[in-house]
């Protein structure tokens, strides 16, 4: 390794002023120092602080819908953003994803995420170059492999540098078998040295475990998307991981699903394994997890003298279906008793403030609890959603403002510290819900997933898994789930389906379809695509700094 690297002295300062106790730097401005004296002049508190920073790059790319959300959800069956009138258009970029047309400069959520991504490898490496301790080093670890196990999914190559490389050189790019392989040993190498006290906020070893089970799912789909393959010791490594996890005793089905996604579930959920923490009324290193509520409500579905929603994000009836209710959706009482997670009933905190139900919104919103204050859209018309979207996802006329069944997950935080008091901007960063980035029941499904995809397969094991989580969902119980209808992406009756169900707009779909087999396939507003879009392409500033990067093949 080079410990030669010059860092410029006014960074360090920078940095330094920061941290209390500071040692004395006997430095001119402008001079350099070596990443070793950096190291003794930022001391145990500065490389905590490296470590903090590289924590909170997780935040705003995973929860801001239009950044992680956009290219792993919009790109889906689940989620598009019709153009409505003069909103949301942006030169066209959310159609293009969700029709798979997108160009190699053409939505700026590729390049940004391209980047976003690689600060996050880059300042979790940079820990490492800073004397941390065991425990840090291993926690580094588990963020950088993080980012580049999204990096490798989304583009199917990452940089890669070690620590106290020189800056001046292009960084090593991983393709193929040797980058999952250095992911899968990343993790190995960090699981041992993480202490299992470490919170949900922190890197742990389920944390480490949960991310080792997707590399092993995925390893065949990642190293051949059209035709994702299934090594039988990859499965076994997943229902291995799964099963330390689940018996371990320390997580549960949440009773009521979207506690999982309230402004209290930090302490309300039993499902969270891995979360970035959010605090009511603190902006300070908050995510922007109100922009997990915000792009899909309507303009007019706030609180009185607050602003609103933004009125885009929105589903589609085939996924409102696949829960099994009448083949146009209306919601009723009956739609959400047949599972807790389709949404629509009464949530305090949330109906008795705001009228919202939380889950999927389809038909007339009310502004209070009793249903008696029916909300308007801008132009007049009661403020009714309704599943038929316009086929060119352009919606003019009228009724632009109220097309298109919303899902509202995370419960919007109407606490008085998250935005509640009178005069507040609602819209401000500061609400408290916790991102929740890994959650127990995608282990149980993964589980079972392997189940059914290994050798010999334990179909009946896989089926107990599913139905144990049905349950708590409050849905009946199944007789048959095969993997996938490759005909027909929303067949309720597969574990596609049921994966859907559990996990819609958390930021995995895409990866899901490609899994599959079915990413290219036609769905609701989209026609069957080409193959080339089973990876996004290498942003073309990206390709210009580091000539070790190849563009995908088809752009």
């Amino acid at each position: 390794m080079n410990s030669n690297i010059k860092i410029p002295f006014s960074i360090v300062l920078l940095v330094s002023i920061t941290i209390s106790a500071c040692t004395k730097l006997d430095q001119s401005l402008n001079s350099a120092l070596t990443n070793d004296q950096a190291a003794n002049a930022l001391g145990a508190n500065g490389t905590a602080l490296l470590l903090r920073t590289a924590y909170t790059n997780i935040g705003n790319p995973y929860s801001d819908m239009g950044n992680i959300f956009a290219l792993e959800e919009v790109t889906g069956d689940q989620c598009l953003v019709p153009t409505r009138g003069g909103d949301w258009d942006d030169n066209g970029k959310w159609r293009s994803l969700h029709q798979h047309t997108w160009t190699v400069d053409g939505v700026d959520a590729i390049l940004n995420q391209f980047n976003a991504l690689n600060k996050m490898n880059f300042d979790a490496t940079n820990v490492m170059a800073f004397t941390p301790t065991e425990s840090q080093t291993a926690e580094a670890r588990f963020i950088r492999a993080l980012s580049l196990y999204q990096l490798f999914d989304l583009f199917g190559q990452f940089p890669f540098r070690n620590p106290k490389e020189n800056l001046l050189n292009a960084p090593k790019v991983y393709f193929g078998d040797s980058a999952i392989n250095f992911i899968i040993s990343e993790l190995n190498a960090a699981l041992p040295l993480l202490s299992p006290t470490n919170p949900v906020y922190m890197a742990n070893p389920d944390a480490v475990r949960m991310l080792l089970m997707k590399c092993y799912l995925n390893r065949g789909a990642f190293l051949n998307r059209a035709a994702p393959t299934f090594a039988d010791a990859d499965m076994q490594q997943v229902i291995n991981l799964g099963n330390a996890i689940i018996n371990s005793g320390r997580y549960a089905y949440t009773p009521n699903y979207f506690d999982n996604f309230s402004y209290d579930n930090g302490a309300k959920s039993r499902e969270a394994i891995f979360a970035f923490r959010n605090s009511s009324g603190v902006t300070v290193n908050n995510s922007g997890i109100h922009n997990r509520w915000w792009p899909t409500l309507h303009y007019n579905q706030g609180l009185p003298g607050k602003i609103g929603g933004w009125n885009g994000f929105s589903t589609v009836a085939e996924f409102y279906n696949s829960f099994g209710v009448t083949s146009v959706p209306t919601q009723t009482l009956a739609d959400s008793s047949l599972d807790q997670r389709i949404g629509g009933r009464f949530y305090k905190g949330a109906t008795d403030i705001s009228g919202l139900r939380p889950g999927l919104l389809v038909g007339q919103q009310y502004g209070d609890s009793a249903l008696r204050v029916r909300l308007m859209d801008r132009k007049g018309n009661f403020l009714a959603y309704t599943p038929n979207i316009a086929p060119d996802l352009k919606e003019t006329g009228n009724n632009l403002e109220i097309t298109g069944i919303r899902a509202v997950k995370y419960v919007p935080d109407y606490s008085a510290t998250g935005g509640g008091t009178p005069g507040d901007n609602y819209g401000d960063n500061k609400a408290g819900n916790w991102l929740m980035l890994f959650r127990y029941p995608e282990v149980v499904l993964m589980v079972a997933e392997a189940k059914m995809r290994a050798a010999v397969p334990d179909n009946a094991g896989a089926l107990a898994l599913v139905n144990g989580l049905r349950a708590a969902r409050g849905a009946a119980s199944v007789t048959n789930m095969p993997l996938v209808n490759t005909n027909n992406v929303y067949d309720p009756n597969t574990l596609l389906a049921e994966r859907g169900r559990e996990l819609y707009w958390e930021a995995v779909r895409r990866t899901d379809l490609i899994r599959f087999g079915v990413f290219t396939k036609a769905w609701a507003y989209k026609p069957a695509s080409n193959p080339r879009y089973l990876l996004f392409p290498i942003p073309s500033a990206a390709l210009a700094a580091n000539p070790n990067l190849k563009q995908n093949t088809g752009y």
